[in-house]
């Protein structure tokens, strides 16, 4: 079994218009996405943004109401908040937030903010609580004497590496990460991108990370899924989306890879507009009228795309023909 299984989930947010500000239409953020998470693996959720994927990830850690389909966890829709209570699915499962500054109270000091889902969840005696906070800080790399600091007074990875500490505080089995390197430089990335995994292979906690940059998804993550408007467009392992890719706003995205090898951007730019013009010419292809994505259809075992059932059918042929 799975650790989480989300099936068909939907989030909509109600217009409301008219002198009775009665409820017209819906804005479809969330539009019946299903997808697995295993235990101790990184699942990718990459997409532009407004594409969903952040309401995809509050919705799982219980931010966001779902307006239908279910969230599975030990075999319980914790969407009901009964269920959710009795797996104390609060305790295991935690978040990581974009902006690392409005994530940590400014008034609080590092030791308060690390040790309060401890006080929430572990009831832990005053010198237990302050060894488990110091122990946290020694695992994302800062010293002791950061328990007595405010936020202000830390860089932007530092205060990153703090909100990290203070997600693996209760020993979670899956943390949320929405964008959690989307605002560092890239040195800076890369050191909490290497605390995340080191903090993996230690606890074996499962990530959803959330993300629009396929280069740190590809550093991070063994099965990804592509989302846009609402809708997941591709789902397959790393091999898969970067190897293989099928829907044209996978490649889209991929072709919006920085190229750091300067020998060879010219034909980097030529292959990028390339694909854009693609992108432009054939989105009724890939797209019904209403703009919005098809169902998935599976191409192999571990491989699915969004796409009409013709089409579909067509590409699993000559991919038959190619392993022959």
């Amino acid at each position: 079994m799975s650790l989480i299984e989300i099936k068909n989930l939907e989030v909509h947010y109600p217009i409301r218009s008219g002198f009775w500000n009665r409820v017209t239409d819906s804005v479809k953020a969330v539009d019946g996405i299903s997808f697995n998470i295993e235990a101790g693996e990184t699942y990718g959720l990459v997409g532009e943004s407004g594409s969903g994927k952040s309401t995809t990830g509050k919705s799982v850690v219980g931010l966001e109401k779902v307006t239908s389909g279910s969230i599975m966890y030990q075999g319980k829709d914790i969407t009901k908040k009964k269920n959710r209570e009795a797996l104390d699915y609060n305790h295991d499962v935690q978040m990581i937030f974009q902006d690392s500054l409005s994530s940590l109270n400014p008034r609080k000091r590092i030791e308060d903010i690390i040790a309060e889902p401890l006080r929430n969840f572990e009831h832990l005696s005053k010198d237990e609580e302050k060894l488990r906070v110091l122990q946290l800080l020694d695992i994302v790399g800062l010293d002791a004497d950061a328990l007595y600091k405010y936020p202000h007074q830390f860089s932007g990875g530092q205060r990153q590496r703090i909100g990290v500490a203070r997600a693996v505080a209760t020993n979670p089995k899956l943390i949320i990460a929405d964008e959690p390197v989307s605002a560092l430089d890239l040195s800076v990335q890369a050191q909490v991108l290497n605390f995340m995994k080191k903090i993996q292979r230690e606890f074996g906690i499962s990530y959803l990370f959330i993300s629009h940059d396929l280069g740190v998804v590809r550093h991070m993550c063994n099965n990804i899924a592509i989302m846009n408007r609402g809708r997941l467009v591709e789902i397959g392992t790393r091999d898969d989306i970067y190897n293989h890719p099928i829907h044209i706003y996978t490649k889209r995205l991929l072709a919006a890879i920085p190229e750091t090898n300067v020998n060879s951007r010219a034909e980097h730019r030529a292959s990028r507009l390339a694909v854009e013009e693609i992108y432009q010419k054939q989105q009724d292809k890939y797209y019904d009228k209403d703009g919005l994505a098809y169902p998935l259809v599976p191409i192999s075992p571990t491989h699915s795309v969004a796409l009409p059932q013709d089409v579909a059918q067509e590409i699993i042929k000559q991919e038959g023909e190619v392993q022959a």
